[in-house]
Order: structure tokens, then sequence, then C-alpha cells
């Protein structure tokens, strides 16, 4: 289900839309927009903004303006976004103008969990109703309700992180795919599962959800293509590339992760993974390194963790030594981890008088 901005309506200001996007605690990403604060002549309008700015802009047009009814749920799970909308029923048009106005280059893979959805891409149609649906934002694209209130849960990839060949999954644009038997029934009740259970999650639990919900996704869309086996040389690679990335990303507090490690996990030989690294701009040892540079960067400027000391924060993400540490850290960002803490955490009005010496992200050495 395509969702976005109205042409020509009436703006309630960007103010009424933050006032119902309410972030929860501490989690990762949660955002929850509700309309029951708004006034009913406003709750399209409301939606329409809402949508636009967190997805794309598509033209959208409705014959309940008067009594709309909508909510906007959206969790980021680092590789993957999910979202969950309801609305009562609407008519959504995507152009090229649109495209050009604003692509996010994802594929939405939809779940319809109430009502039923008709969408048209790339010269296919259909109608989904309990069943699953792939479209593409760097495509025009046309969906309606045919019913009443609708409700979906949408799975936003980056194409790049999907693993199989984009000609091969063009083939499935707005093919209706089963969601009750099969690796279908699987992704579905996964996807409807971390809903319900993911805003009690923590971020690293949240990163770890999403890399399994892109495996989940990418096995569904590979078995709906037929054998895996049949994808080609480079594709396969892509798969174990970014198979790799994801158990970087989940492993990073280990201080025992390394490229033979990777190696092991992933059977095959050490020459092989720096042979699949060897285009790559960062090494297997540098992706690690800065990864858990960034992650130890992002830690030191949370106000809640202030409490805790230096080390503390540099074990959980996999540094070994507070000297090892305080040199890598320096020669990323150019001050001390200590430096980028005292300046993150000063209070906004001097910090805006004090220059600003970190550097971000860290630089890219092959190392």
């Amino acid at each position: 289900m395509a969702v976005g901005v109205k042409h020509g309506c009436a703006t309630t200001g960007e103010g009424l839309v933050r006032c119902h996007v309410k972030g929860v605690g501490d989690r990762m990403g949660l955002l929850v927009a509700l309309d029951a604060d708004v006034a009913c002549e406003d709750r399209f309008d409301w939606f329409c903004e809402t949508v636009s700015s967190d997805v794309m802009p598509v033209m959208l047009s409705t014959q309940h303006a008067a009594d709309f009814r909508a909510s906007v749920t959206d969790l980021d799970l680092g590789v993957v976004r999910l979202s969950a909308l309801a609305c009562s029923p609407v008519l959504s048009r995507r152009t090229l103008a649109h495209v050009r106005r604003g692509d996010p280059e994802h594929l939405q893979l939809a779940l319809v969990t109430q009502g039923a959805f008709r969408i048209s891409q790339r010269g296919n149609e259909s109608v989904v109703a309990g069943g699953l649906v792939l479209t593409d934002t760097s495509r025009p694209s046309e969906g309606e309700c045919t019913g009443g209130r609708v409700e979906t849960v949408v799975m936003q990839i980056p194409r790049p992180d999907l693993a199989l060949r984009p000609d091969r999954v063009d083939r499935l644009l707005a093919q209706g795919m089963a969601a009750d038997v099969g690796s279908g029934a699987i992704l579905a009740g996964f996807l409807k599962t971390l809903l319900t259970h993911g805003p009690r999650c923590g971020p690293e639990e949240l990163r770890g959800m999403g890399s399994v919900a892109l495996d989940l996704a990418t096995a569904f869309l590979a078995q709906q293509l037929g054998d895996p086996d049949e994808a080609p040389a480079e594709a396969r690679a892509q798969e174990t590339l970014q198979r790799i990335y994801r158990f970087i990303e989940n492993n990073l507090g280990d201080p025992g992760l390394t490229p033979q490690v990777i190696a092991d996990r992933h059977n095959m030989s050490l020459r092989g993974l720096y042979a699949l690294f060897g285009d790559q701009q960062l090494t297997i040892a540098a992706r690690i390194r800065q990864s858990r540079l960034e992650r130890a960067h992002a830690d030191l400027a949370r106000g809640e963790l202030g409490g805790q000391p230096v080390q503390a924060i540099a074990a959980r993400w996999g540094f070994s030594t507070a000297t090892a540490f305080s040199r890598a850290f320096r020669e990323a960002y150019g001050i001390t981890p200590t430096e980028h803490r005292a300046l993150s955490l000063v209070p906004t009005a001097r910090r805006a008088q004090k220059p600003c010496t970190s550097r971000t992200p860290p630089r890219a050495a092959r190392a």
C-alpha cells in the first residue's frame, strides 16, 4: 500500500504532526501517530502530511474526509523499517513526478491484515486481502481500498540490501502472494509479533530482529521466484556479503570477533572472506573497528549513560583495553572519548558557544 501526501491539501502546520508523533522512552526509532486529538475535519490532511514525511510523496484522495480515521506506527529495525498503517478507505496514486520529487529507493513488502486493497504497478494488478504484496517506490503505482477500513503491516527494504537480482524481483511487483502457508505464514507471523513486542526491545535487540526480518523476507521472495540456487554467482556473493554485515553488527560486543571467526561462521576460508571484501571500501577488520567506534561514539553522547565509565562503554562494544579504545577513538574523531562526552552532555546553550571538533563518521581507512 503506497502512502504519502495529497496534492492541494490544506496544510495544518508542521507542529500539528509533531504533536501527535511520540517517541517511547529511549527505544530505537519507535514513532506512534494517532488521530485521537485531531479535529475531525483536519484528520485526512493530518494523515497526508504524516505519511508524506515518513515515506514518500504520493497523491491521496478519499470520500471519507469528514469522518476519516487513521493511525501510523513506525519501528526502526536498523537495516529495515516496519510500519503499521490503519486508515479509512483511500485512493493512492504515485506518478513519475512524485518519484522525481522524492524516492527512498525502497521495496515495500505489505501484509494486508484487515480489509482488501487493489494495487497496480508495472502492468500487474492484484486485489490483496490477508496476503502479501510487493511494490517499488521508484516506479509509478496506484492503489485503492476496495471495501472499508484497511490495516497493513509494511516492511520497507532498501533495494541494495535485498540480495536478489533486481530484474528477478521486478517480476513479483503488484502480485498477490499467500501469507497463510509456508514461508509466507512464517514471515507474516513474525512481522505481527515484532510489532506487538518490538517496542519493549532495546536498540540492539531491534537491530537483530531487523536482520532476521530481512532474511525471512529474502527467503520468502526467493521462494516465490523459484529455486534460490538459480541465482547468479554475483547475487549469491552479494547475499553472503549482506549476511556477514549483519553478523558483524549483531556481534560487535564480542571482543573475540575476528575475520577468522567470521569466515568459520560462514563456512568459507579466510582467503575467500578477504576476496569477498576485495572491492569494498573497507576491509573486514576496518569495518568491525569503524562499527564499534560509531556505537561507542553514540553511547558516549547519551545522557542516560552519563554515569557509566568510558571503559564500560568501550567494553560493551568489544574494545578489550581503555588504551586501545582511546587511541582508536582519537584517531577517528580527533578528540578523546572523555572530551567527546563532555562536549555532548553540556547544556545546549553552552554547547552552542563551543566549537565542535568531533569528526563523524570515522575516517574510512583500509587496515
